[in-house]
């Protein structure tokens, strides 16, 4: 017992610690029984934002990547999987799948670190636990979830630890703690930006207020703005080791004017390296949002973030799932860390992070991750203080009980919680043919959703993908998706052309405006009314454009027609379109009833909803031979009608659509592979996914 007792840090960390790892290998033991998830002998990744690391990554493997292709070359995830690639005896692919189990996991160490800060680690034993997999983080950290979320909590927590060691301590080294895990966060995750910024200013008035002729947290204030400053890395960590050097062996000339001539020069670095300036950028993206998404004065685009379920305004019991697995564990929670505060005041640091993960009910789901680790600290803290004040016998044995009970609701997410793969197996093969039959500066054109892995796979460029995919940017593939081939094929050529001149004559991205004015149009509408035209001439060929046509885009067809259904002139949308799927249904006496409450009549002349019935242009069926060659039975109706009707036998799935997303490109060259007399070619035509050729 002595040898548990003086050993217990450590040995609640690896405990810990292999709790975390051993939850995360749920996904790869369920994932590795099907076979469509694996290619190159590894199971695939199962975030999109994954396969940007994973291409800078390749890129920094290859020792190169293509101008302008947008390379995620030399970033913090792309770099450490690169070295890692380059050290250890396994595949990209496997580091990819498994380093957030690995590094994820760490959590649990600056939890239990401030555990023994505080003199008494079990109850933030429990909490790292909690933490480790609450449905948030586990959601964001499994294995598979390869994106900078790993760290993303991580980080921030060791910078934690540092003030409330500096609290108890006053020891120089927490300096060290404090700043290095802040300039790690910041290059880690940029975005941490506004995080680090918040923990800096909270801390300054947690000084002024609580404890102000403490001079170790005015010194500690130092080294955090340094941190954040937006000079080099080299030229911070110069300063801060500088600053460690100023106060450990000349402590004796850090007087009251010294220290104020420090906060002058500190606070003036960080004004000329950009200040504020990305705090008003996150701010506006996630807070301030609203249908038009421009940053140009002519034209309104919509705004993504409409269509982003992890920036989407979320529930309360979502919240709260998300956060703590369950209501009862997130009020416990809450109500702990407030005790804790009331008992600790220096934990009252930690709220920036809880005011950031509550950000979630305004600015969305992807938020609540900050708050799990703070709430967890909480429940463990509450629950020992009740103990302890009721005086339990045979306390750690109920402690145990009751946080099984609390891990429950997150155990059992953890074995329902099933994500597949980005793309299937199927999908990346055509890829992969893509990217032998493609040249590397050529654009693939794709809905953005499938940006970064068509990079990945294809070393191809695209147009939008995870990080580019503001409405300015979706709204030329968008069109290109939805229009009728002719339309489309201007489009694309004029986008890609564009963007490419962007990149050397600097117009911002506002392509559409450069396409105006270089073709002399004062109007909008006639500009969109001539790309419809044959006679319409779009810039030279610099370089080939693919069309990647998935049917998993079927289910998201209506919300990228959003896109480019909209006023640009004053971000009006038009009437939705009428696109509607169905793979559940049901003869009946009436006609096939489809689950969605529409009725097709047993001649499919016409369609029931709401009481109503409309007229069926045509009725199409589509079904594969044995070679894989698309056949097609076309039954035409009435062609005054404008609702058609398509049974795609092999997919077991009815489609039923409005004539302007049957005439859509994504529906011909598809569904329908109508290609004869368009100006594209088929390249690959197969049932997963369809690649075409621009001719022109």
């Amino acid at each position: 017992m002595q040898l548990l007792n003086r050993y217990q840090i450590p040995i609640f960390i690896i405990i810990a610690y292999l709790f975390a790892l051993l939850c995360r290998m749920e996904w790869v033991l369920w994932a590795s029984g099907y076979s469509d998830f694996i290619w190159n002998n590894q199971l695939m990744i199962s975030t999109n934002d994954g396969y940007a690391y994973a291409e800078g990554a390749r890129d920094m493997i290859a020792g190169f990547h293509q101008p302008n292709d947008l390379s995620y070359y030399g970033t913090s995830l792309s770099t450490l999987t690169f070295l890692l690639a380059k050290i250890l005896p396994v595949s990209l692919e496997t580091i990819m799948v498994y380093l957030s189990v690995f590094l994820a996991s760490l959590i649990v160490v600056p939890m239990i670190l401030i555990g023994k800060e505080f003199g008494d680690a079990k109850p933030f034993f429990v909490a790292s636990l909690i933490a480790s997999i609450a449905n948030s983080y586990y959601n964001r950290t499994m294995a598979g979830y390869y994106d900078t979320d790993m760290l993303v909590i991580v980080l921030p927590l060791f910078a934690i630890w540092g003030l409330i060691r500096l609290h108890f301590r006053g020891d120089l080294g927490s300096f060290l703690i404090i700043s290095i895990s802040m300039l790690i966060y910041n290059w880690w995750y940029p975005s941490s930006y506004t995080l680090c910024v918040a923990m800096t200013i909270f801390y300054a008035i947690y000084t002024i207020v609580f404890e102000r002729k403490n001079l170790r947290n005015y010194q500690a204030i130092l080294f955090m703005i340094l941190a954040i400053t937006a000079a080099p890395y080299t030229v911070r960590l110069g300063l801060i080791i500088a600053l460690f050097g100023l106060i450990y062996f000349r402590a004796n000339l850090l007087s009251v004017r010294v220290m104020i001539g420090l906060f002058v020069s500190v606070l003036a670095l960080f004004v000329i390296f950009g200040g504020l300036n990305p705090i008003w950028f996150q701010a506006k993206f996630y807070l301030f949002r609203s249908l038009g998404d421009s940053s140009s004065v002519s034209f309104y685009f919509y705004n993504v973030n409409q269509t982003i379920m992890e920036s989407g305004r979320i529930d309360l019991d979502l919240f709260t799932q998300r956060i703590s697995g369950h209501w009862s564990v997130f009020i416990a929670g809450v109500i702990g860390y407030v005790l804790l505060c009331f008992k600790f005041r220096i934990f009252l640091v930690a709220i920036p992070m809880v005011g950031l993960g509550f950000l979630a009910l305004k600015g969305g789901l992807r938020f609540t991750i900050y708050a799990v680790p703070i709430v967890a600290m909480g429940f463990g803290f509450l629950l020992f203080y009740i103990l302890n004040k009721a005086k339990i016998a045979r306390l750690n044995l109920i402690a145990g009980i009751i946080t099984a009970l609390a891990l429950m609701p997150s155990l059992i997410h953890i074995y329902y919680y099933k994500p597949s793969s980005v793309l299937f197996k199927t999908e990346v093969n055509v890829l992969d043919k893509l990217g032998k039959i493609a040249k590397r500066d050529d654009y693939t054109l794709a809905w953005w959703d499938y940006g970064y892995a068509i990079r990945y796979y294809s070393d191809t460029k695209t147009l939008i993908d995870g990080g580019k995919h503001l409405g300015r940017e979706n709204y030329a593939v968008s069109y290109a998706l939805t229009m009728p081939p002719l339309n489309s094929a201007n489009m694309a050529r004029l986008e890609v052309e564009y963007t490419e001149k962007g990149y050397t004559q600097n117009f911002g991205g506002k392509n559409l405006e450069q396409i105006l004015k270089d073709y002399n149009y004062i109007e909008l509408g006639e500009f969109l009314s001539d790309i419809k035209k044959e006679t319409f001439s779009p810039p030279l060929k610099s370089r080939d454009i693919y069309y990647f046509l998935p049917d998993r885009m079927m289910g998201i067809f209506p919300v990228v027609a959003k896109f480019s259904r909209l006023d640009l002139l004053n971000g009006k949308e038009w009437a939705e379109p009428f696109f509607v799927i169905a793979t559940n249904f049901a003869q009946t006496q009436n006609g096939i009833a489809l689950d969605n409450g529409i009725i097709i009549s047993n001649d499919a002349t016409h369609i029931e909803l709401g009481g109503q019935k409309f007229r069926v242009n045509s009725y199409i069926e589509t079904k594969y031979d044995e070679n894989m060659k698309l056949n097609k039975t076309i039954h035409n109706i009435d062609n005054l009608a404008d609702i058609y009707l398509i049974y795609m036998v092999d997919y077991g799935r009815f489609v039923i659509m409005d004539r302007e997303m049957f005439n859509s490109s994504y529906v011909q060259l598809f569904v329908l592979e109508n290609y004869a007399g368009t100006p594209f070619e088929p390249v690959i035509l197969d049932p997963a996914a369809k690649v075409y050729k621009l001719k022109r």
